[in-house]
C-alpha cells in the first residue's frame, strides 16, 4: 500500500494596523525562520502542525514533507517584498514536490501585508490552485483573526484555538492531523459553516462568562458526532480591514444544515454576552493601591494594552512611572522594549552603575523615557521565556534595579507568557510583593500558579482597544460597539452572512 503523502508549512503573524512597527525579513529571522527540516522540536504558537505532523506521520506510517516555518512576532504591516517572498517560497516547495494526499497549514489569520488586507486568503488560494480541488486543505490559526470568505472558498477545513490565552495550540494541532488523516481515509467529508453576530469584543476564557461558553462548545463537539469540530473566531480589533469582526465556525461531516444551526446558536449566545466578557481594567493609581491592600503572596498586574501580543511595542513607562513616583519596593517588570538600552547595558558589564535613558521610543500615549540611575543585575545573551511547549525568544536582554525596582529590558519584543521570564534573570515571583507584566492574558495559566490575585490596568493608549472610538477606514460600521457608537446598537441586526463549503 502507498505510504499518505503530506505537506506542512507555516506562515503566520498578526498584523496590528495601528502599529509603527514595520515587519520585514529580519522579524521573522528573529522569531522563526525555520526552512525545510530545520524547525525545532519546540513548536511555537502557530507552528505546532510541523511538530505534531512529525510524530503523526512516525507513528502513522506517513511520509510528510515539511516546507518553511516562518513566525514573526506581532507589529505593524508586513513589508510587500517580504510576504511575497515567503508567500512564493513555499509555494514553490508545494510545486515541486507535489502531488499530497493533503495539505496542513499553520497561520495565524491576522497578517495584513502592504497591499494585501488578506494575505491568508491570497496564500490558501493559491495552493489551492497548485494541488486541485480534490487535496484536502486544512489550517489551524489563532482566533484573534479575521475569518474571510476568501478563506473558506479556499480551505477544506479551518479550526481556531479555542483558549484565551492560547494554551491549547499543541491540541489544535493533533485534531487538525486527526482531521487530515480521516478525511483521506474517507471517513468524513469536511464541510464549513460560517455565522457572523455582527460584533467585536475581547473573550477571555480563564473566567465567566467565556470559560462556561467555550466549556459547552466543547460539550457539543463531544456530544455530536457529525460536529468536526467548533471555533470562536475572536476577531482582531487592531486590524483595519473589510472583514474584521468575531465569526463562529463549524466544520461539520458533510452536514452544512447541523453546521448552520449550531454557528447560529452559538453566534446569538455571544452576541448576548457582548460588553459582559471583558476583564475589569483598572488604572494605574487603581491598581497599585489594590495591589498594596493585598496580604499573602504576590500580585500581578497586567500593562495589558501595551501588549507586544497585540503588535504593540512593548516599551511604554507609565507603569513603571508610577512606581517610582509611589517609591515601590519588592517589585519586578517583565519587560520592557529597548535594543539600544540592552546594548548599553551589555557594553557596562553585570554589576555596572550607569545614568540610562529607556522606554516610550515608539509611539505617543506610551508615557515618556525614564531617565534614571540604574545598576545593571545580569545581562543574558539570546534570553529566552516558556509559553506551554514552545520556547519564546526575547532577544539579548538586562535586569536593572532602580531603587527597589526591577526592570528586565529586552532587545526582541516578546509580550510576557510566562513566570520563566523572570526565573531566567534570578528572580523568584514568590518573594516579590508586586509582579508588573506586558500581557494582555496569555500570562494567566502561568502566574496564576504563583499570584492570589491578579489585576488588568489600562495605562495610557498604546492600542486601539474601544472599537467605538478607533478611527478605522475599512472595518464593518454595522457590528457592536461601532454601530452603538452611531446611535444603532439596539437597532435589529442585518441578516448575518452564512458561508457553507
Amino acid at each position: 500500500m502507498t505510504r499518505p503523502r503530506a505537506f506542512t508549512a507555516v506562515l503566520a503573524t498578526e498584523t496590528n494596523t495601528f502599529s509603527p512597527i514595520r515587519i520585514d525579513i529580519e522579524a521573522f529571522r528573529a522569531s522563526l525562520l525555520a526552512r525545510p527540516g530545520e524547525h525545532p522540536d519546540t513548536p511555537t504558537l502557530c507552528s505546532a502542525v510541523v511538530t505534531v505532523g512529525r510524530g503523526f506521520a512516525r507513528d502513522n506510517n506517513w511520509d510528510l514533507v515539511e516546507g518553511t516555518a516562518a513566525w514573526a512576532d506581532p507589529a505593524g504591516l508586513v513589508s510587500r517584498q517580504t510576504y511575497e517572498f515567503l508567500r512564493d517560497e513555499i509555494l514553490e516547495q508545494i510545486a515541486a514536490e507535489a502531488p499530497f494526499d493533503v495539505v496542513v497549514i499553520g497561520l495565524h489569520g491576522a497578517m495584513v501585508a502592504d497591499g494585501y488586507d488578506d494575505p491568508e486568503g491570497d496564500f490558501l488560494s493559491r495552493i489551492r490552485v497548485l494541488i486541485g480541488t480534490k487535496t484536502p486543505l486544512i489550517a489551524t490559526f489563532d482566533p484573534h483573526s479575521h475569518l474571510t470568505s476568501r478563506r473558506v472558498d479556499a480551505a477544506d477545513a479551518l479550526i481556531a484555538f479555542k483558549e484565551f490565552p492560547h494554551i491549547d495550540f499543541v491540541d489544535r494541532a493533533v485534531e487538525a492531523w486527526d482531521l487530515a488523516k480521516r478525511t483521506i481515509a474517507g471517513e468524513v467529508v469536511p464541510v464549513m459553516s460560517v455565522y457572523d453576530p455582527k460584533m467585536i469584543d475581547v473573550f477571555p476564557t480563564t473566567s465567566g462568562p467565556m470559560r462556561g461558553f467555550v466549556d459547552d462548545l466543547v460539550r457539543r463537539e463531544r456530544e455530536t458526532p457529525a460536529i468536526l469540530s467548533l471555533s470562536v473566531i475572536h476577531g482582531f480589533m487592531a486590524g483595519d480591514v473589510p472583514e474584521m469582526g468575531t465569526r463562529l465556525l463549524a466544520v461539520t461531516d458533510n452536514d452544512p444544515a447541523l453546521g448552520d444551526a449550531v454557528t447560529r446558536e452559538f453566534g446569538e449566545a455571544l452576541f448576548a454576552l457582548r460588553g459582559k466578557v471583558r476583564s475589569t481594567e483598572l488604572s494605574p493609581a487603581e491598581a497599585y493601591e489594590r495591589a498594596l491592600a493585598h496580604e499573602g503572596g504576590p500580585v500581578t498586574i497586567a500593562d495589558m494594552w501595551d501588549n507586544p501580543g497585540g503588535g504593540t511595542a512593548g516599551d511604554a513607562t507609565v507603569l513603571l512611572a508610577e512606581a517610582m513616583e509611589r517609591k515601590l519596593e519588592d517589585t519586578a517588570f517583565g519587560s520592557i522594549w529597548d535594543p539600544i538600552a540592552v546594548q548599553l547595558c551589555h557594553a557596562a558589564g553585570e554589576g555596572a552603575r550607569m545614568m540610562l535613558r529607556f522606554g516610550a521610543k515608539s509611539a505617543p500615549f506610551t508615557g515618556n523615557p525614564i531617565d534614571a540611575e540604574v545598576e545593571i543585575i545580569r545581562n543574558i545573551k539570546n534570553a529566552e521565556q516558556r509559553f506551554g511547549e514552545s520556547i519564546v525568544p526575547i532577544g539579548d536582554a538586562s535586569l536593572i534595579r532602580i531603587g527597589g525596582l526591577e526592570v528586565i529590558l529586552n532587545s526582541t519584543r516578546a509580550q510576557c507568557f510566562d513566570t520563566s521570564l523572570f526565573t531566567n534573570f534570578g528572580i523568584d515571583p514568590a518573594r516579590r510583593k508586586i509582579l508588573v507584566v506586558k500581557s494582555t492574558n496569555h500570562f494567566h495559566q502561568s502566574f496564576a500558579r504563583v499570584s492570589p490575585l491578579i489585576l488588568y490596568c489600562a495605562a495610557g493608549r498604546p492600542y486601539p482597544n474601544d472599537p467605538s472610538v478607533t478611527p478605522y477606514t475599512k472595518a464593518p460600521r454595522d457590528i457592536w460597539p461601532i454601530n452603538a457608537a452611531q446611535g444603532a446598537g439596539d437597532r435589529p441586526r442585518t441578516a448575518s452572512r452564512e458561508i457553507v463549503k
